[in-house]
């Protein structure tokens, strides 16, 4: 009976050596590991997702890319093949620490290329924030030319600064993105899950009678005003974008609020007007509160 109990169990104990050698990233130990498994239990389950985080293993490099092709095929094998193949063998979240060294490698080995909009996946920033190196994607942004006018790298420093100095840092940013391209706001502020966000983007989309598509996400800024008006010092904050309508009337609530603090009266009104002008829906967002 202890003998069938050993044989029942020596699989498990295989599987564990696989394992504890990955956890050490162990590429030679692992493979070996993984032969001996493949080697009594050729229909294991695990041996198709073993063998692809020890090959990403293996394939370790830090020979710098020289075309951004490269860099896009090595982050499609990461993402595709060997994330997935973590998340089944490793419990929780320990996958996704797990990779953080080999992506923070990509992004050393892309740090040279430029950047390319239609290859944006292949910039060092965008590795960066995959290996939560929140500061290092600041540095890789920061070097690309009139950042802050291009949606992917301002979309990534507004995540590297939120998740280096939390919400009031990056609400300019985010601002920003929302009247630069709202399509990449929605997805950041997924990823983001902040609780003072989400509490806000609920309300939003409750009583925002825009389109009811993605270009809605541009009004944001402006209704948060009318919800929240604490947040106008930060929003003050935003560099001037493409001065499209969401944008005037993002400073249009900005100047109402300030007008009402200076009680002018006459140039409050006219304003209103204006906003009314401009967007009916967020005129009647604002003056619900008034």
């Amino acid at each position: 009976m202890q003998l069938d109990i050993f044989n029942d169990s020596r699989d498990v104990m295989l599987r564990n050596d696989v394992l504890s050698a990955l956890q050490q990233y162990d590429a030679a130990g692992a493979r070996r590991a993984l032969q001996a498994l493949a080697g009594d239990y050729p229909d294991d389950t695990a041996l198709v997702d073993f063998g692809s985080i020890v090959g990403a293993l293996e394939s370790r490099s830090t020979v710098l890319f020289d075309r951004h092709e490269a860099a896009l095929q090595a982050r499609q094998a990461l993402s595709r093949e060997v994330q997935p193949a973590l998340a089944r063998v490793f419990p929780g979240q320990t996958g996704t620490a797990w990779l953080a060294p080999l992506w923070a490698e990509l992004a050393g080995r892309a740090a040279a290329l430029p950047f390319r909009a239609d290859r944006a996946d292949a910039h060092a920033a965008s590795l960066f924030l995959l290996a939560a190196r929140w500061d290092k994607a600041c540095e890789a942004v920061s070097r690309v030319a009139s950042w802050r006018r291009i949606p992917a790298p301002l979309c990534w420093m507004t995540e590297a600064r939120y998740r280096l100095d939390g919400l009031d840092a990056a609400w300019p940013l985010l601002v920003e993105l929302a009247w630069l391209s709202p399509s990449l706001l929605d997805p950041l502020l997924r990823r983001l899950d902040d609780a003072c966000i989400n509490r806000l983007l609920r309300a939003f989309d409750t009583s925002f009678d825009g389109p009811g598509d993605i270009g809605d996400r541009a009004w944001f800024p402006a209704w948060a005003l009318t919800e929240k008006a604490g947040l106008a010092p930060l929003f003050r904050q935003a560099e001037p974008s493409r001065q499209n309508a969401p944008e005037r009337a993002a400073k249009m609530m900005l100047e109402l609020l300030s007008l009402e603090r200076q009680g002018r009266h006459h140039e409050l009104l006219e304003t209103r007007r204006a906003l009314q002008a401009l967007n009916a829906a967020l005129y009647a967002a604002y003056m619900k509160t008034r």
